[in-house]
């Protein structure tokens, strides 16, 4: 479908809701995201990468070495790896950064958008960027009091537009919880990623999780980003207009990620810990970054140095990580 006509049929979904011709920021990322045929991570659309029309690279896009270097996290954790299955969340179609290590576990079982979220009772549990491609709320600080950001819908425009009172109990007893800040800043609040790996953990399932994405904590959001960490990636290119191009674009913000760690705490995990994931392959892949070191080709060593140079995905992107 043409990019114009995808998204005003969005936005036509989104004026049938509007209450009073405004529906909540989370309402609209969540339509624009996946809502059936429509949404960005629903299309047939080819999205990681660096071939033309993709829109955005990720680790497990440089290929296998992502895969050996997480396999090799694991058997740092967990020993023999024979009788664990490697599980992936959110996996992309036609990716194939496991396809060099899915022998050396008893099974490989990606798991895509739709897709039962069931699970073997021993389980490597691996995500690359899933927490991050979750709807999320804004707030905003206004007169002294946090209030809910939403979208008003008028005709085919669409702007921001504080809301009345918080579209949902948790939402609202969330920003309670929450200090002052200066008048207008701006906070993306993910909410459904931190109900998403409730889900993920509840099931009483053993072995390790590894779960990879770029974040912030609560407080350096409070402490360094007044705009808020939403942003939008099209064709390579970052953008902070949200509302356009929907169903088109990837809409995301930064994963709060000391909202997340200690959910896994609380569901019996242990040497539970957050890491960049240039430390963590390091600290628990060492050796198998200087075999490919020493082994590997001119190009081979391009793709060792984006995972784990700073300058690269190296600090941009975290692990959080437990055994249980």
């Amino acid at each position: 479908m043409d990019p114009s006509a995808r998204h005003l049929a969005l936005v036509e979904v989104l004026r049938h809701e509007a209450r009073e011709g405004v529906v909540p920021l989370v309402r609209l990322i969540e339509v624009a995201l996946y809502w059936p045929n429509l949404g960005y991570y629903t299309s047939t659309n080819t999205r990681v990468g660096k071939l033309p029309g993709t829109d955005f690279t990720t680790a497990a896009a440089l290929g296998p070495m992502f895969g050996e270097l997480v396999a090799s996290a694991a058997e740092t954790f967990l020993g023999n790896l024979s009788t664990y299955t490697l599980v992936e969340i959110g996996a992309e179609p036609n990716q194939s950064h496991f396809s060099t290590v899915s022998g050396r576990f008893a099974g490989f079982k990606p798991i895509r958008y739709g897709e039962s979220l069931s699970f073997p009772s021993r389980v490597v549990l691996v995500a690359n960027e899933l927490f991050d491609a979750q709807p999320f709320y804004r707030l905003q600080f206004q007169q002294s009091r946090w209030v809910e950001v939403g979208v008003r819908v008028d005709g085919d425009e669409l702007c921001f537009e504080t809301l009345p009172q918080f579209s949902s109990v948790q939402i609202a007893q969330w920003a309670e919880k929450l200090p002052p800040a200066s008048e207008g800043w701006i906070l993306d609040v993910p909410l459904a990623a931190e109900n998403l790996l409730e889900k993920l953990l509840s099931p009483k399932w053993s072995g390790a999780v590894m779960f990879f994405d770029y974040g912030k904590t609560l407080a350096q959001c409070l402490e360094s980003s007044p705009a808020g960490t939403a942003r939008a990636y099209l064709k390579h290119q970052l953008s902070n207009d949200i509302l356009q191009n929907l169903g088109s674009q990837d809409i995301t913000c930064h994963v709060l990620w000391d909202q997340l760690e200690p959910l896994l705490k609380k569901h019996g995990f242990e040497k539970v810990g957050l890491e960049r994931q240039e430390v963590f392959f390091v600290k628990f892949a060492g050796k198998e970054m200087e075999r490919m070191a020493r082994g590997g080709d001119w190009e081979s060593r391009g793709r060792l140095r984006a995972l784990t140079h700073p300058a690269h995905f190296g600090s941009k992107f975290q692990v959080l990580f437990g055994i249980r």
